[in-house]
């Protein structure tokens, strides 16, 4: 057992964390939370011994195998993706390369030494059956195809392979050792859906200790059987997973603020005691021992779950289409190889989708597809009219100029923006004060993510592409972004693996898998797991609340509502949709022909300007008539819509 006691550790003047005590026995899950920069990371290199505290203890007994997955990779990873995944089964590789030695003896030796190997053969073929060596190959496959590899992707050079994938052969050697202690950091960052479901599963019922770092709560929620949270100042522990936490939090700063209200209201007395004493000498000993006793006593801190959160907030963008995005039989793919086909789906104005299927499916090529940066080799896809676009990507990050500060890097970003405080601006999002004048290089995974994300949001965009934007977050963050996401007045495509945020915001799906995609309302809890691990949606799990249970019905039966009010309205949105594209283009001829006319030249050749005023005027009237046929239809829609509320 790995136990941790009364650690302290300060950064400069200030403490990161105070006496936190730790215990990684068998069968302990724990998840360690807490806002960026309490010293989450910090805490697992002390318990690791890369890092030591100022006060407090870590015994680690030697014959104890640790396992560690950091954040991003610190180690070159050298082979395919199999043999370095088999790398976590060092001994039984270790017996396996003995067999063959053994082997190669016995064929050389003569009979008068044949006895000894063969008694050592059958030794080490007892050990490596023991082991399970002759099923490890087997059942790295499997690990490896959980994970998302493909069968012939588990055989590619991993120094081929991007981060995210080098990550996932990371995890897959820890799995394969099974050490007694696992330690994790973000481990569901670059992973899908599916795989999180399925790592899930696996830890779920891991044998050992497992302590790890996530901002995902369906994923804490399922694996973890403890939370401890860092805030800053101490730690504390809770029974259960994130549901429990949520709830337990709660009750213990309740009581927190009750405490501090009761002490306040004490110290209150006992400062008007002194004041109104202070100089009367019959009270002078009274009054010193109330000065010395509120000297003593510690003022009790309230959490502040705000402190560390950012708050990210959208500026207004100017209304595009009604239809954002359309794809009418849509194929695309690279060269010969065809990735996406009958891709046929309309995202309309203000609806917030998510997409979601397995790694290698589609999804950033059907991103491609809708941003114009790959061309449909059949059918057709287009953005509509007046649509901004902003994109967050998952390596956005990594193109921020380390040398320049926060500020200097969001300026050059974003351009000018006139009367507007940018410093304001990026305190929106978490910075203030002096950290808006740090260097970027020094800015941790969390932050840079939240600066990506500032650079992105800041401009006023209609239509909001965001891939995987919880990457490096901390919970309060996470929260927070979910908040603005619904609040954001524009068009959202989201990719991510936090199903908690898909369930938080997307009113619609788009699922992507078998070489194509597929649209569905609302958010049915079967489109985000694999289909061998789907549930019946009357399935409750374990962990979670009666709260919880209740909040995911009502989003079920607004699914429901959704569902029936898209089919009922379909033909009416069609119409809307037709009405509005003839009407947007009556108003751009007419803006064109309104400009001709205010031309002074245009009235050197009369007949041509008397068939520019009589086109305009026919102009005029065919907008008028199609804004008024625009407003039949909008209404005649909004009373469908409305039998359905």
């Amino acid at each position: 057992m790995l136990t941790a006691t009364a650690l302290t550790k300060a950064h400069g003047p200030r403490h990161l964390f105070r006496d936190v005590s730790i215990q990684l026995s068998s069968g302990r899950r724990i998840a360690l939370v807490g806002g960026n920069g309490v010293g989450k990371t910090t805490l697992i290199e002390i318990l690791l011994g890369i890092q030591d505290p100022d006060s407090g203890t870590v015994h680690r007994p030697t014959n104890l195998s640790v396992g560690y997955l950091p954040q991003e990779l610190q180690e070159e990873l050298l082979g395919s993706a199999l043999e370095v995944t088999l790398q976590g089964a060092a001994q039984i590789v270790a017996l396996e390369q003995r067999l063959v030695e053994l082997q190669e003896q016995l064929a050389a030796v003569d009979n008068s030494d044949k006895d000894q190997a063969l008694r050592e053969y059958g030794e080490t073929q007892s050990r490596f059956e023991q082991l399970g060596g002759y099923a490890i190959e087997s059942e790295a496959h499997r690990v490896l195809a959980g994970l998302g590899f493909d069968s012939e992707s588990v055989y590619r050079d991993v120094r081929e392979l991007s981060g995210g994938w080098q990550v996932r052969v990371a995890l897959a050697k820890l799995l394969l050792a099974e050490p007694d202690v696992l330690i994790l950091d973000e481990p569901t960052n670059h992973l899908d859906v599916d795989s999180v479901t399925w790592l899930e599963e696996q830890l779920s019922e891991w044998p050992g200790a497992i302590l790890f770092v996530s901002h995902d709560r369906d994923f804490i929620d399922c694996v973890a059987n403890r939370v401890i949270e860092l805030d800053g100042r101490s730690s504390h522990e809770y029974v259960g997973g994130f549901s429990e936490f949520v709830e337990s939090r709660e009750v213990r700063v309740a009581q927190v603020e009750a405490a501090a209200a009761h002490q306040n209201r004490k110290f209150a007395e006992t400062e008007r005691f002194i004041e109104r004493f202070r100089y009367k000498a019959s009270k002078a000993r009274q009054v010193q021992s109330r000065v010395k006793a509120l000297a003593r006593v510690d003022r009790i801190q309230v959490p502040d779950s705000q402190q560390l959160r950012a708050r990210f907030e959208f500026p207004l963008p100017r209304r595009s289409s009604r239809g954002v995005v359309e794809f009418e039989n849509a194929a695309v793919g690279y060269g010969d190889e065809t990735i996406l086909r009958e891709v046929s789906l309309v995202i309309e104005r203000g609806r917030k989708v998510s997409l979601v299927g397995p790694n290698g499916a589609g999804k950033t090529t059907l991103l491609k597809l809708l941003l114009g940066e790959l061309e449909a080799t059949q059918g057709k896809a287009r953005l509509g009219n007046k649509v901004d676009c902003a994109r967050f990507a998952q390596n956005l990050t990594e193109v921020l100029d380390e040398q320049q500060t926060v500020f200097q890097e969001f300026k050059l970003s974003i351009g000018d923006q006139g009367e507007r405080n940018l410093r304001t601006v990026l305190g929106g999002f978490g910075f203030r004060g002096e950290q808006v004048d740090q260097k970027v290089g020094d800015l941790s995974g969390g932050e840079r993510t939240r600066l990506a994300l500032a650079i992105t949001m800041a401009n006023p965009v209609n239509l909001l592409v965001l891939d995987e934007p919880t990457n490096h977050l901390d919970l309060p963050s996470c929260d927070r972004l979910e908040d603005a996401l619904n609040a954001y007045p524009g068009t959202l495509v989201l990719v991510t693996h936090d199903r908690h945020l898909i369930r938080g915001v997307a009113d619609a799906l788009i699922v992507v898998r078998n070489g194509t995609a597929t649209w569905h309302e609302g958010v049915d809890e079967n489109l985000l797991r694999p289909a061998s691990t789907a549930i019946d949606p009357a399935h409750v799990p374990f962990a979670s609340t009666n709260k919880h249970n209740e909040a995911r019905e009502d989003r079920r039966n607004e699914a429901r509502r959704r569902n029936k009010m898209h089919e009922a309205t379909k033909n009416l949105r069609d119409e809307l949709r037709e009405v509005e594209h003839a009407w947007e283009k009556a108003e751009e001829e007419l803006a064109e022909l309104q400009n001709m006319l205010s031309d002074s030249a245009t009235y050197d050749d009369p007949e041509r300007a008397r068939a520019l005023g009589m086109r305009h005027e026919q102009l005029k009237d065919e907008a008028s008539r199609l804004m008024d046929a625009y407003e039949t239809v909008q209404r005649r829609l909004t009373r469908k819509e409305a039998e359905f509320h």
